[in-house]
C-alpha cells in the first residue's frame, strides 16, 4: 500500500491544530514531518522526524498519545510510533508538493493580511504589529494567561471582564494583552481598541484639566469597545486618577466593552488602591505569569532569533536560553549578537555565543545594582560554604563547583574583567577566571543542577 506521507501528515496536522494553541502548533509541530510509513498485517509502523534532540523529547514526551490518536483516525487502522531527529527535506515531492506547505504558507498569508491599511489601524490602536498569539511562546509558566486571553479574544466583554495579568519584569504580559486587540481587529476593524499605559492615563487626565478638555478625554476612553492599560499599578495613590478610571472602568464594562490590566503584583498587594477599584479588578479574572522555565526560553529564543533573521543550531538555541532568565534579556542579546554578525561581518558560531555570554553583554538596558559582596554573600549562603573556603586553595568539588559560579556570576552580572574577578577571588590568575566562566556558560545548557543553581541564586539577589 503506498501512502502519500505529506497529505497524511497534514491531514494530521488540520485535527492537532484544533487540539492546541496556535503558539503550541508553530513552535513544536513546524519542526515535524512523517519520515517514513510502513505497514505490518493489521497495523502500521508511522516514524516522525524531528529537526533536533529537543524538539523530538518534547513531543514524544508531551503529545505523542495526541498524535497517535489523531492518525489512527486519519489511517483507520492502529498504528505505533517511532521518533526520531531527522530535518525537514528540501526537495519537492508527490507531485510537486513541498512536505509541509502548511508553515510555509502560513507566514506569507500572515504577512499579506497585514497590509499597509491594517498596520496603520494597529498604530492608532497603539497596538504592537508584531505582538500575536502566533509568536508567543506557550509552557506551563504561562498557560493559564495564555488561555484566557484567547477566551477573551474569542468573545471580548464576555469572558473574563476584567482579566487581570500580573507577573515580574518581561514575562510576556503586554505582548498577552496586546495579542487579544491584534485578534479582535484582525476579525473587524472597527471595533474602537485602544492601549495605553497607568502613565499615559494620568497624564491625559492632568492634561485634560491643564487645558480644560476633560470631555475629549472622557470621549476618549469612555466609548471604547476594548481598553487595556498597561502597568495599572502606576494610578495608585493617585486619588484624582483613581477617581476618574473608576468611572471609565464602570462606562466601558457597563455598555458590553472589554478591559485588561497588567500589574507587577496582584489587586491584593497594591498599595495606596481604592478598595473600589480592588474590588472591580477582583471581580474578573486574576492570573499570574510566573518566569519562563528552560523549555520555554527555548522556544522564546527560537521565535526572537527567527523574527531577526538569525539561523541558530539547538545546542545555540539551549545556550542561550540556559544564560539568560529573561525574554526581555534574550532579545537584547540577539540584537547584539546579530549587530556582530551583519556589521562586524563575524560568523555566528557556539564560541561566538559564548564570548558574548561570558563579556556579560548588557541585555536589559539598565544597569546593575549589585555588588561584589551581595553576590559573594548570596553564592556562599545559597551552597552553604563559608567566604574563606570559598576563596581558598580547596580543588575538591563541592568546593571549586561553587567557586567557579560564582566568578560566572561576577563576570556577567557585574560585567567585571578577568583580571579584577580573579583578583577578588583569592588573586587568581585571569585564564583561571576566564576557564571557570567558559565552564560554567557551557556547564548551564547540558546540567539541569547548575542551571538550577544559577537560577537560584539570580533570584535571591
Amino acid at each position: 500500500m503506498d501512502i502519500d506521507k505529506i497529505s497524511l501528515w497534514n491531514d494530521a496536522l488540520g485535527s492537532i491544530k484544533v487540539a492546541v494553541s496556535s503558539a503550541i502548533f508553530s513552535t513544536w509541530f513546524s519542526q515535524t514531518h512523517i519520515s517514513d510509513v510502513s505497514q505490518t498485517k493489521e497495523r502500521f509502523l508511522v516514524e516522525i522526524g524531528c529537526n533536533s534532540s529537543f524538539v523530538k523529547n518534547t513531543i514524544e514526551t508531551r503529545y505523542f498519545g495526541l498524535i497517535q490518536d489523531t492518525l489512527v483516525k486519519t489511517l483507520g487502522k492502529p498504528c505505533d510510533l517511532t521518533f526520531i531527529i531527522k530535518g525537514l527535506p528540501s526537495q519537492k515531492e508527490g507531485g510537486g508538493k513541498t512536505l509541509a506547505p502548511l508553515f510555509e504558507t502560513k507566514e506569507e498569508k500572515k504577512e499579506e493580511r497585514l497590509d499597509e491599511e491594517f498596520t496603520n489601524i494597529l498604530l492608532k490602536a497603539r497596538i504592537r504589529p508584531g505582538h500575536t498569539f502566533e509568536n508567543f511562546a506557550v509552557s506551563s509558566s504561562n498557560q493559564m494567561a495564555h488561555a484566557a486571553a484567547e477566551a477573551v479574544a474569542q468573545s471580548p466583554g464576555k469572558a473574563y471582564n476584567p482579566l487581570f495579568i500580573w507577573g515580574g519584569v518581561g514575562v510576556g504580559k503586554t505582548h498577552l494583552m496586546v495579542s487579544v486587540a491584534h485578534e479582535v481587529l484582525k476579525r473587524d476593524s472597527e471595533i474602537k481598541v485602544y492601549f495605553c499605559t497607568g502613565e499615559d492615563f494620568t497624564n491625559d487626565i492632568v492634561e485634560g484639566i491643564r487645558n480644560k478638555t476633560t470631555q475629549a478625554f472622557r470621549n476618549k476612553y469612555r466609548k471604547l469597545s476594548i481598553l487595556l492599560v498597561d502597568d495599572i499599578q502606576f494610578i495608585a495613590g493617585k486619588d484624582s486618577v483613581q477617581e476618574e478610571f473608576f468611572h471609565t472602568f464602570n462606562a466601558v464594562t457597563s455598555a458590553g466593552g472589554q478591559i485588561i490590566l497588567t500589574s507587577d503584583k496582584p489587586p491584593s498587594e497594591i498599595s495606596k488602591l481604592e478598595e473600589r477599584l480592588r474590588s472591580r479588578f477582583e471581580a474578573g479574572l486574576i492570573v499570574d505569569i510566573a518566569p519562563p522555565d528552560f523549555e520555554l526560553r527555548c522556544a522564546i529564543t527560537q521565535i526572537k532569533a527567527k523574527e531577526k533573521g538569525l539561523v541558530l543550531e539547538m545546542d545555540q538555541v539551549q545556550l542561550i536560553a540556559s544564560n539568560l532568565e529573561s525574554a526581555r534579556k534574550i532579545e537584547g542579546f540577539l540584537v547584539n549578537l546579530l549587530t556582530q554578525v551583519k556589521i562586524k561581518k563575524v560568523p555566528l558560531t557556539s564560541e561566538l555565543i559564548e564570548t558574548s555570554l561570558g563579556k556579560g553583554v548588557e541585555t536589559n538596558g539598565k544597569a546593575t545594582k549589585k555588588t561584589p559582596e551581595e553576590i559573594f554573600d548570596t553564592v556562599s549562603k545559597y551552597y552553604q560554604i563559608g567566604k574563606r573556603v570559598l576563596l581558598g586553595e580547596s580543588r575538591a568539588r563541592p568546593v571549586a563547583r561553587p567557586r567557579q559560579v560564582l566568578m560566572y556570576l561576577l563576570r556577567t552580572e557585574l560585567q567585571m574583567p578577568f583580571e579584577e574577578v580573579g583578583r577578588l577571588i583569592g588573586g587568581r590568575d585571569h585564564s583561571t577566571v576566564m576557564h571557570a566562566v567558559d565552564k560554567i556558560t557551557q556547564l548551564a545548557s547540558t546540567n539541569v543542577q547548575i542551571r538550577e543553581d544559577i537560577l537560584g541564586i539570580k533570584n535571591r539577589l
